[in-house]
């Protein structure tokens, strides 16, 4: 089968691109407003984009009503967000701070969860993350305004944390970090699922 998204409903093209591209990691962002109000939001259009400069990105759509959402509203007053990987165990909390909280509501208040400071910027890290980046705005870019208008926001990452339950001689141990993945609708996958392959080497040379 063909779909042409210029013949879809914006709705009908986001619900066959987040069946497709599967897994997608989990940014669990927390931002800070500039009157203190502290925010914590999943997106699942999130990814790392290399190690130099070491970024990552995440890309949160407008609402419905064309609005920005909160953590777009606070990176761009403050420059600052925090993702913190989310593990099996946060899964269902996540799940909670995904429905949409009126302005000047803590996510992180209303569902009593617990954070620790972090080093460089502002916002705060949940605590019970196994692993969070610390990262400073480089780029905002709206590709579309209006209703489920797309942005990409870039950051640079500029302090990562990892609990020391899942770091051997400095090497993750992905079983132990347990992270979530976004599949389509409400389903869900977990990193405790793998398999290994060898990377070949190049033909000719020994």
């Amino acid at each position: 089968m063909q779909f042409n998204p210029a013949e879809m409903g914006i709705r009908e093209v986001y619900t066959l691109m987040v069946q497709l591209i599967t897994p997608r990691p989990i940014a669990w962002v927390s931002t800070v407003s500039k009157g203190g109000v502290t925010n914590l939001a999943p997106y699942s259009f999130f990814n790392g984009i290399g190690a130099n400069p070491p970024s990552v990105l995440f890309c949160p759509v407008n609402r419905r009503d064309g609005s920005k959402k909160h953590s777009l509203l606070n990176v761009l007053e403050t420059g600052e967000f925090v993702v913190n990987l989310v593990c099996f165990d946060d899964a269902e909390v996540m799940v909670q701070t995904s429905a949409d909280f009126e302005e000047n509501h803590s996510e992180i208040d209303a569902l009593g969860i617990e954070t620790a400071a972090s080093s460089l910027v502002q916002p705060p890290r949940v605590a019970s993350s196994l692993a969070q980046f610390e990262c400073k705005l480089l780029k905002h870019i709206e590709l579309a305004d209006g209703p489920a208008g797309a942005n990409v926001v870039i950051g640079e990452v500029v302090m990562m944390h990892v609990d020391d339950s899942v770091v051997d001689k400095n090497v993750v141990d992905i079983s132990e970090l347990d992270n979530v993945g976004r599949l389509g609708g409400k389903s869900y996958t977990r990193t405790t699922d793998n398999f290994e392959l060898e990377r070949p080497s190049v033909p000719g040379k020994t």
